[in-house]
């Protein structure tokens, strides 16, 4: 098993030095390429994911884990939709970031460029396997994929069409690899190709990144959970607010931007949270609360020290009432997972000291959590959400995987 994964990073190594030198037309062509491709072969596609499906409900798979599971029409048609979304955004790769000039006339510069070979470990939803190859792929990388074992039939179709378009389209086919095994041993070979693994980026639940994250041996671009906060300032339009925290925690609550924790000014806390303890009430959110929120809402849950942490994936909601705006800072600081924070307010200054003080990968400002998605921050696509700060921080669209090297332009300078 190991020989095999070697020999598939020395083949993504391969990949990757060509890939850096795809003009930004031949990207283009194989992206759309994919994406036709897909269309075409829609009933093999079908019929390697309905493999999938059948084998997961022999194992006693239900509901949420089968439709993630699925690839429906629509959800084929947001793979394809996706891939020409990709295609048309700008190539980073080449890109000028900046360029200054020396006291002796050198010129210096950064140009953006590929990170090189990327590795991505993830379960569960076989458009993952697309989504990652085009973005990889228009950055001019190469990539090696490992799905879930539970998607193993429908991630190896779906890279077989990917990659025989690189071939049509003249490029390395090895720019993009799945792993053709299900066995747990190829993913601790992969996570030691340090030599031809740039990055690794691990997409689940907390386990699985811990478990990459613990055994990776190159750089790792992850988050472990998401536990998101919504600030109701004392200033804040309440209606505005109500309809924020609703979307927040109820529109998809099993997502990692989903709010888990609402924090409300002590001002305003006796006018609001009746009304928003009903409105979540009807939406069948379990509340648990302070002792000073239970005060206004008896029959909420006490929270205990853990709902602080915790990231419920769920219609179950922390609230605490603070007593100002410092007092809610330093609680996201103390339990956030830098993930998504939120405050709604109609005070500038206090809006702008929220958005300079909270350190997360995404602030915003009357705005649901939700929004911590590339797709919806205009970035096309993302690969995920980074909350390790180097060299990513937020959602990883195109540009995030690229890197800057340093450039210098001279005419005949000598170092004194």
């Amino acid at each position: 098993m190991r020989e095999q994964i070697v020999e598939m990073g020395r083949k993504a190594r391969e990949a990757a030095h060509l890939m850096a030198k795809a003009v930004s037309g031949g990207k283009r062509d194989a992206l759309e390429k994919m994406a036709a491709a897909l269309e075409r072969e829609a009933g093999s596609i079908e019929a390697a994911n309905r493999r999938d499906v059948d084998e997961a409900r022999q194992k006693g798979l239900t509901g949420a884990k089968v439709d993630r599971l699925t690839i429906s029409e629509k959800v084929l048609g947001e793979m394809v939709s996706g891939l020409r979304e990709v295609a048309l955004l700008p190539d980073p790769v080449g890109e000028i970031t900046r360029m200054w000039t020396r006291p002796n006339g050198l010129r210096v510069g950064k140009m953006r460029i590929p990170l090189g070979v990327i590795g991505i470990v993830y379960e569960s939803r076989p458009n993952v396997t697309v989504d990652a190859a085009a973005l990889c792929i228009k950055a001019g990388n190469a990539v090696i994929l490992r799905g879930g074992s539970e998607a193993f039939h429908s991630n190896s179709r779906l890279a077989a069409i990917l990659r025989e378009s690189l071939r049509e389209a003249g490029l390395p086919a090895d720019a993009v690899q799945f792993i053709e095994t299900t066995d747990r041993q190829a993913v601790l070979d992969l996570l030691s190709l340090e030599e031809y693994v740039d990055v690794m980026i691990p997409r689940g639940g907390e386990d699985l990144i811990r478990f990459v994250t613990q055994n990776a041996r190159m750089p790792v671009l992850k988050h472990y959970k998401g536990v998101c906060h919504v600030f109701v300032d004392a200033d804040a339009d309440l209606h505005m607010a109500e309809k924020i925290c609703i979307n927040a925690k109820v529109q998809r609550p099993g997502v990692c931007n989903a709010m888990e924790t609402l924090l409300v000014h002590e001002k305003i806390a006796g006018a609001f949270l009746p009304l928003m303890a009903e409105s979540f009430r009807q939406s069948g959110v379990e509340l648990r609360g302070c002792e000073r929120t239970m005060k206004i809402v008896p029959d909420c849950k006490p929270a205990e020290e853990e709902d602080w942490y915790a990231e419920y994936l769920d219609l179950i909601l922390s609230v605490r009432v603070v007593p100002d705006m410092e007092e809610a800072i330093r609680h996201i600081t103390r339990y956030g997972s830098q993930h998504t924070e939120a405050i709604v307010t109609e005070n500038f200054e206090r809006a702008h000291r929220f958005v300079q003080e909270v350190q997360s990968s995404l602030v915003l400002v009357n705005a649901s959590t939700r929004f911590n998605d590339g797709f919806q921050l205009g970035l096309g696509a993302e690969i995920g959400i980074s909350t390790s700060r180097l060299h990513a921080f937020g959602p990883m669209g195109v540009e995030e995987l690229t890197t800057t090297k340093f450039i210098a332009f001279g005419n005949g300078q000598l170092r004194d």
